[in-house]
């Protein structure tokens, strides 16, 4: 194939880059996905080890993989290239251990959930029903339509006529966060920081920033479609992908780092590569970060208004300090469940290092792991200034503190985990920084301050023609299913601009 003659070209091969290729390669239109790394996923990859255990680089909690409705977007993706992978139900979402002796577990039961929560608060039964149920409204909306590119007029149309109480709900909700919604129905402080803490977990900021779309959909998904691991590693669905990328006769090239976004009279055309290659296309797709995008593939100097705009609003999130263990079977305490939350200060929600995530998916898939051992995947927010400026004896000392002072909070969790540990790799900002490309290793833009819900969050065109973003810098945000979403929509604004 010519260098000049790719409709579209892709950059970056993370879940919002490779459901846009698909979703495109699925339309008949020619696709080059340019990967810098040896294997697909960004942060939804995997790394294997000699001894037998295969990591998940980024979280396990995954959404999007239910069987019915519309907002199951990870399962759509895999099927629009004729592909599926078998998944594993977990039937807890995840398992708080929070301040004043909050501890419960978020079934997938709905009302079991509610049940046990209320248990912690039983004058705020009302309340809990209102905030809750509330969420759901959301999620009926965006589940009653197809989600595909908002900045395409005939599907707002349609979609309007086909479903017009459902789209006067979601731009009832666009403007709002969770935080003004919760504090309509509650009062109780400790009751209003735990669920600071459901939206942390998931949009690195406290319920007041987080926008009530994205709440709607995680809070009420996780009862309906649920959480599903993929068997054999959150790193298969972007395998999967990948594969059905190149049946449809569009190509992924590794080890191709771009560095430039070629610019002729105002339009994107092309990349260059690192090796100096160049390559052509009539419309160009960064996943990359817009910090990567705008001030990297592209002149710092030439950022267009509404990028300088847009980094007003927003900001980088930290990057995380990763720990991923190999231990022994009998170290894990019987009915321990997969996914874990561990925060011992409420004021230390937001701090580094203060919250800790804990993934242990070989209770789901026990393949990831050699026999009569575990996986557990334990991360904590952490940011790049934190690494900086240090020798490497420093920096190898400082992974091995930090390392021994995660394992001892795991305790509280684990109490024999220090006793069964078999493998330990331990990474950084800096290396999140290294392996993903991503500014700083931030795991995406926040609200710099309190915004209008998600009216703040940029679409996937922009302001330089024939360029567009997909990824969690664009509409709706963060997480596996929310970059799924933005990659359908970037797929459909992309594909009506070719005339697909």
């Amino acid at each position: 194939m010519n260098s000049t003659d790719y409709d579209v070209i892709v950059i970056g091969s993370g879940i919002g880059g490779l459901v846009t290729a698909t979703q495109l390669a699925a339309k008949g239109a020619s696709v080059l996905v340019l990967e810098r790394y040896l294997i697909p996923g960004g942060s939804a990859g995997y790394f294997d080890r000699e001894d037998g255990y295969r990591f998940d680089v980024g979280a396990s909690m995954i959404f999007g993989f239910g069987d019915k409705g519309t907002t199951n977007l990870l399962t759509r993706a895999l099927d629009g290239v004729k592909m599926s992978i078998e998944t594993i139900p977990d039937p807890v979402q995840v398992h708080y251990h929070l301040p004043d002796g909050l501890d419960l577990k978020v079934h997938r039961d709905y009302e079991k959930f509610l049940h046990e929560l209320i248990s912690y608060f039983p004058h705020e039964e009302k309340g809990i029903r209102q905030f809750y149920d509330e969420c759901w409204k959301v999620f009926n909306c965006l589940n009653a339509m197809e989600l595909l590119s908002l900045e395409e007029p005939r599907y707002l149309t349609r979609v309007f006529f086909q479903h017009p109480f459902a789209c006067l709900g979601l731009v009832k909700y666009l403007p709002q966060n969770a935080g003004d919604i919760a504090r309509r129905y509650i009062r109780d402080p400790q009751l209003l920081k735990f669920i600071d803490a459901e939206c942390y977990i998931w949009s690195v900021v406290p319920a007041d920033r987080t926008p009530m779309i994205n709440a709607g959909m995680v809070f009420s998904d996780r009862h309906y479609g649920g959480i599903n691991y993929p068997k054999g590693g959150v790193g298969q669905i972007a395998q999967k992908l990948v594969e059905g990328l190149e049946n449809a006769g569009s190509h992924i090239k590794y080890k191709a780092r771009v560095t430039e976004i070629i610019i002729e009279n105002n339009r994107a055309v092309g990349v260059k590569l690192a090796s100096g290659e160049t390559l052509r296309a009539k419309r160009v797709v960064s996943n990359a970060t817009r910090w990567d995008t705008f001030e990297k593939l592209l002149p710092a100097t030439k950022k267009p208004t509404s990028e300088k705009k847009w980094q007003q609003r927003y900001q980088q999130s930290p990057s995380f300090l990763s720990l991923h263990l190999g231990v022994k079977a009998e170290a894990l305490p019987d009915g321990i469940e997969c996914h874990h939350v561990l925060l011992e200060n409420w004021d230390d929600m937001e701090a580094e290092q203060g919250t800790i995530f804990v993934s242990i998916p070989t209770l789901l898939d026990r393949s990831l792991a050699p026999d009569g051992f575990h996986i557990i995947h334990t991360f904590t927010p952490s940011w790049i200034q934190e690494w900086e400026n240090l020798s490497p004896s420093e920096y190898a000392a400082k992974k091995e503190k930090a390392a021994d002072r995660l394992i001892d909070r795991l305790t509280q969790i684990i109490p024999d985990l220090d006793r069964g540990l078999d493998f330990q790799e331990v990474g950084t900002p800096r290396t999140h920084r290294r392996f993903l490309g991503r500014e700083n290793g931030t795991y995406g833009p926040v609200p710099s301050r309190k915004l209008l819900g998600l009216l703040g969050m940029p679409f996937n065109r922009t302001a330089i023609a024939n360029l567009y973003c997909v990824g969690d810098s664009t509409f709706p945000g963060q997480g596996l299913n929310a970059v799924a979403f933005s990659g359908f929509a970037c797929a459909h604004r992309v594909a009506t601009d070719l005339g697909l």
